[in-house]
């Protein structure tokens, strides 16, 4: 088959959208399909070419001004129109059977595309974009709960912490928000399937957003190259020759980077707390463990081979994010890698990990603190849980099943169209 893959991110870099992506393009390759690229890339005007691993990457430059809400709708409405085009050009010059849409700014103009030159469209759901403007349900970093719906009044409240001591001034740009919602929902009810990458997403999507009511949605998990993941690990020397705790991830309310320290103090840690990442709250949490007096390390953002082995060697990962997460690959490194991980309940993290059996569950700063201090003091337990996360993963979310399940659901859709029916 000839695949088109139109991705936020490639080639892959620290974030999760565009391993999975690379790692479903390279796996497509090896079962013989012909991959083509596409990535948006907004605030670049001019069009580019790239590579990686072999893949031609065709990038789509959109003009984004800096400025708050107009940005935004230059990267959605203005890019929609443009990448749309594109893409219905490369799909008719390339004789393209099936699209594939990754992420927020590459699903829609996918599907569109789809549509105008008839062959089945797919899109990924990874996060919350189609029920959220901000893509984390998060009402306020100071809610202890996630947002239960997207309301002009929940509206004004969340644009505060965005916009600061003028978030009077962005009020009437809720419009916007409420319109850009709702059209990211109507455009992704026309996709041929919708994968949504956990149970949790899959559920939320069936609740939240009722346009989807007659679109089909499958629940596949990201690809996990495991055996690439274990390699780099096992391959890489121990950072440190002392235990450490470590965090990996971006340095973010919606990441709980707010409750690493107070988490880490709970857990009367004396062991150093590596943290792996970067982001806004940094100096925020420096400042928090100077005056704990907690010995925490932050070597920013790393290559992966080098994150990869701070995962595999740590005496236990402390995942305090308030989510929701959609499915953390943080969780999947480290469980492929047998660490055992304190972790908060959100999200699809459990269809990772399961309380007392593959990891620690909790719901609050301290007690996710309580089970940091189990794992701890019990390497036995640590030991355990690590390994039945090793099994789980290997056996849930290894890329070869997965690649599978999506090459089947491609397969199907490129075999149900009208036979009858010619290509636009």
């Amino acid at each position: 088959m000839r695949i088109l893959l139109v991705t936020d991110s490639f080639p892959p870099n620290c974030g999760g959208s565009g391993w999975s992506t690379y790692e479903l393009a390279r796996g497509l390759r090896e079962r013989g399909h012909e991959i083509s690229i596409v990535r948006p890339r907004p605030g670049h005007p001019a069009h580019g070419t790239g590579s990686y691993d072999g893949f031609d990457v065709d990038e789509i430059g959109a003009a984004a001004p800096p400025v708050p809400f107009i940005r935004n709708y230059f990267k959605n409405e203005r890019l929609w129109r443009q990448l749309q085009q594109a893409l219905i050009d490369r799909i008719r010059a390339d004789r393209i059977d099936i699209v594939h849409g990754q992420h927020v700014l590459s699903s829609l103009p996918a599907i569109a595309a789809g549509r105008a030159t008839r062959i089945p469209s797919v899109a990924t759901v990874r996060d919350y974009w189609p029920l959220c403007y901000w893509s984390d349900l998060i009402l306020d970093p100071d809610a202890t709960e996630l947002c239960p719906s997207c309301t002009a009044g929940h509206m004004t409240r969340c644009v505060r912490p965005h916009a600061g001591v003028l978030w009077p001034l962005t009020l009437p740009a809720i419009p916007y928000m409420r319109s850009n919602l709702d059209a990211k929902r109507r455009g992704l009810a026309h996709a041929s399937a919708v994968i949504a990458v956990s149970s949790t997403i899959a559920e939320d999507l069936a609740a939240r957003a009722p346009e989807l009511a007659g679109t089909r949605v499958e629940r596949i998990p990201n690809p996990v190259d495991i055996a690439s993941i274990r390699a780099m690990g096992d391959a890489s020397p121990r950072p440190l020759a002392e235990p450490y705790v470590l965090f990996s991830g971006k340095l973010e309310i919606n990441k709980g980077a707010d409750l690493l320290v107070p988490a880490a103090v709970a857990a009367r840690i004396t062991c150093p707390l590596v943290v792996v990442g970067d982001g806004r709250l940094r100096d925020r949490m420096a400042a928090q463990a100077r005056d704990a007096g907690l010995d925490v390390r932050m070597p920013g953002w790393l290559p992966r081979d080098q994150a990869l082995g701070w995962v595999r060697h740590a005496s236990a990962l402390v995942f305090p994010s308030r989510g929701p997460e959609s499915l953390s690959r943080v969780l999947l490194e480290a469980g492929a890698m047998g660490v055992a991980m304190a972790v908060m309940d959100t999200g699809g993290t459990r269809d990772i990990i399961q309380h007392e059996r593959t990891g620690l569950l909790s719901r609050s700063a301290e007690a996710l603190g309580a089970d940091l201090a189990r794992l701890v003091a019990d390497p036995s337990l640590s030991a355990r849980l690590g390994e039945a996360a090793r099994l789980h993963v290997e056996r849930t979310f290894d890329a070869r099943a997965v690649l599978a399940r999506i090459e089947a659901l491609y397969v199907e859709l490129a075999g149900s169209r009208h036979k009858d029916q010619p290509r636009a």
